[in-house]
């Protein structure tokens, strides 16, 4: 079938943000007093649970044997979008190679756009304002974030909600992933994925991706994306 859209994750797909989310994360715990600090190592075991009020519940439970207040976890997450947003805004993340040229072909050709992701839309907003200069529903036609979903990655609620709201068949959308439990939530909902992956994803399984890269500059253009497809 022929390819009418991409469906992008945003962390680790479009910038490779997880390291500016590990930042914010210890500088907010840091103001609320407390004494988490997030290593590179820890981080890569927390980010196994999508969605960051689950990722500090996680933490509690599995790290310190501590019982999770949500409320108290919900006012240190929007203490840390803010700070994330602070930081993206002073030029913390760039998109990765071959996103920027992926995009402009796209939309010169009529393919359509669309984010898939578990963070949450202030988050889409401030990193797609700060590489593009724009809004994000000035560059995404579609935008389904963690916060609008009832289940997160793996589930394939956010990309399930995407590929309705482009009123496309998932057959006629590839989704951009650099995770497994983004590759998860892309193939569960009926979408083929190709994978690059980050800093912190590199050695997972993809064994379920329609292709595997190195780097998304090999698909910069929509030809080489449909000629990786088979399209």
């Amino acid at each position: 079938m022929v390819l009418k859209a991409i469906i992008f994750d945003v962390d680790g797909t479009l910038a490779e943000t997880e390291e500016t989310h590990r930042e914010a994360f210890n500088a907010t715990f840091k103001e609320f007093g407390l004494p988490w600090v997030w290593s590179q190592a820890l981080y890569a075991e927390l980010l196994k649970t999508t969605g960051g009020k689950e990722r500090m519940t996680t933490y509690l439970r599995d790290h310190l044997n501590q019982p999770a207040d949500q409320e108290k976890i919900a006012e240190i997450h929007m203490r840390k979008t803010a700070v994330y947003g602070e930081l993206i805004a002073n030029g913390a993340a760039a998109l990765r190679p071959g996103i920027a040229d992926l995009l402009r072909d796209a939309a010169r050709k009529g393919i359509r756009l669309a984010v898939a992701t578990t963070t949450n839309r202030p988050n889409v907003d401030r990193l797609t304002e700060a590489c593009f200069g724009k809004a994000a529903g000035d560059v995404f036609e579609v935008i389904a974030a963690g916060d609008e979903v009832n289940k997160k990655k793996p589930a394939s609620d956010v990309f399930d909600l995407a590929v309705s709201g482009l009123g496309l068949d998932p057959s006629e959308c590839v989704g951009l992933e650099d995770s497994r439990n983004g590759l998860q939530s892309c193939t569960d909902a009926g979408v083929r994925c190709v994978v690059s992956p980050g800093v912190y994803t590199l050695g997972s399984d993809f064994s379920e991706a329609a292709a595997v890269i190195d780097c998304f500059s090999e698909i910069d253009t929509v030809k080489k994306l449909t000629n990786l497809l088979g399209d």
